[in-house]
């Protein structure tokens, strides 16, 4: 396969499931770039089988991590992608038209993204088209650096695709939870320190609305069974992170009171 001047920044952990399907969607590449925070599986076998530059760093937040990849890309156009993503042959052309092309005015291009849950594609409760931006020119494109829900922001005209990234998402419950878990509090420590504060009924009152929009007035209930569980895992998850993030404020107002009580005690 003729190889094209991108390269792709791929971040891993354990990744065995999803990063062979990915990386063969990618194979079109001239350079994939896979940084690595502790794979205990075959993550970084795979990974070099497709001859990725592979390197090794310790985790630092999702936004700094990707980073860390972009930062190893040598070619003119950079594509990021999750582990969990493919790049189906309609986009692989687009891309390879806008990578080889002359005269190309954008800086970096969003996509549609088609997420599959338990084997379903969900078109319903906000879950498309979830348009991303993942494609820019290598000199005009950073990652946000933030712990969780990162994004690429660039500098000069983002054009919108109609051609889509396909996301395997997580369908595993028990990994739901886990993953539920691992946001809510990298959530509730982005909001803490930007000064926010909650209280436990103010993150039930978060979680019903994300519940009644997500299920109700983003018509999650047309996708079935997954639209619920879909709905009602979102609503899981806002609660925790708030839930968190009180208990956060709680811990502050109380280290504030034992701080006072000392300097009164003197």
């Amino acid at each position: 396969m003729e190889k094209i001047p991108l390269s792709v920044a791929i971040i891993t952990k354990n990744e065995e499931q999803n990063i062979r399907d990915c990386l063969k969607s990618v194979a079109f590449a001239a350079q994939i770039v896979v940084v690595d925070s502790g794979s205990t599986d075959k993550t970084l076998e795979i990974a070099a089988a497709f001859d990725c530059d592979i390197y090794r760093e310790g985790w630092h937040g999702f936004g700094p991590q990707k980073q860390l990849a972009i930062d190893k890309c040598s070619r003119p156009w950079v594509l990021v992608l999750d582990a969990d993503e493919r790049i189906p042959k309609e986009t692989q052309r687009v891309i390879t038209d806008i990578v080889t092309g002359a005269g190309v005015q954008a800086a970096g291009f969003s996509f549609p993204r088609k997420n599959f849950f338990q084997g379903r594609w969900m078109r319903h409760a906000g879950w498309w088209p979830d348009r991303v931006t993942r494609l820019f020119r290598r000199e005009a494109g950073r990652m946000t650096p933030v712990a969780v829900h990162e994004a690429v922001e660039v500098e000069g005209l983002v054009a919108p695709l109609d051609v889509p990234i396909e996301h395997c998402t997580e369908s595993s419950l028990s990994a739901i939870l886990l993953k539920i878990d691992h946001y809510s509090t990298l959530g509730a420590g982005e909001s803490h320190l930007a000064g926010k504060s909650s209280s436990p009924f103010g993150a039930f009152i978060r979680a019903f609305f994300t519940f009644v929009q997500n299920y109700i007035f983003r018509r999650g209930f047309m996708g079935g069974p997954q639209g619920l569980t879909l709905a009602v895992t979102d609503s899981v998850n806002k609660f925790f992170k708030y839930a968190k993030l009180s208990e956060l404020t709680r811990t502050d107002r109380d280290a504030a009171r034992t701080k006072d009580s000392d300097r009164r005690d003197k």
